[in-house]
C-alpha cells in the first residue's frame, strides 16, 4: 500500500468522525465546512439533495427548527458508524460505504447507509464532495425522521 492511500484513508476516517461528532452536537456550520465548497449533501427523500455550504446549512437549520416545532427535544442525539470500507481507487479520490444506528431521547431513533465520495481541496484537505444518506428504517415515534409524504 502506498503512503498516499494510508493518508486517504485516514483523512476519509477523520472526516466520518467529524460528521458524526458536529451533526451530533448540532454544529451546522462545522459540518458544512467538511464538504467541499460545491460538495453534495443528499439525504433522498427524507429533504433532498443540498448542494454547497451554504445550503447545507440552511437545510440543516430547517431540520433542526421542524424537530422543534414538533414539540419535543431529540434530547442527545448519538450517531454510532459502522463497518467503514474504504476505497482508494486514485491518490486524489476515496468512496466509502458505512452503516449508521441513531439514539435520540427515545432509544433507538432510524438507521441506514451512508455512501460517501472524498477528494482533497486545492489546499490539499480532504472533504466530502458528495454524501448520501439512506434511511433504511425507523421506529415509530422517531423524533428525527419524518414520514416522507408528510408536510
Amino acid at each position: 500500500m502506498e503512503l498516499s492511500e494510508l493518508v486517504a484513508r485516514e483523512a476519509v476516517r477523520d472526516l466520518v468522525a467529524r460528521y458524526t461528532w458536529a451533526g451530533d452536537r448540532g454544529k451546522s456550520t462545522e459540518l458544512a465546512a467538511l464538504f467541499a465548497v460545491d460538495g453534495v449533501l443528499d439525504v433522498g427523500e427524507h429533504g433532498g439533495r443540498w448542494a454547497g455550504r451554504d445550503e447545507i446549512v440552511a437545510q440543516l437549520a430547517a431540520v433542526a427548527d421542524r424537530v422543534a416545532v414538533a414539540g419535543s427535544s431529540p434530547g442527545p442525539v448519538r450517531h454510532h458508524v459502522s463497518s467503514l470500507v474504504i476505497d482508494v481507487p486514485l491518490p486524489h479520490e476515496a468512496t466509502a460505504s458505512s452503516y449508521f444506528l441513531v439514539f435520540t431521547g427515545i432509544g433507538v431513533d432510524h438507521w441506514g447507509r451512508y455512501r460517501d465520495r472524498f477528494a482533497p481541496g486545492p489546499d490539499g484537505v480532504w472533504r466530502f464532495t458528495e454524501r448520501t444518506v439512506r434511511v433504511d428504517g425507523h421506529v415509530d415515534g422517531s423524533l428525527m425522521v419524518r414520514d416522507p409524504g408528510a408536510a
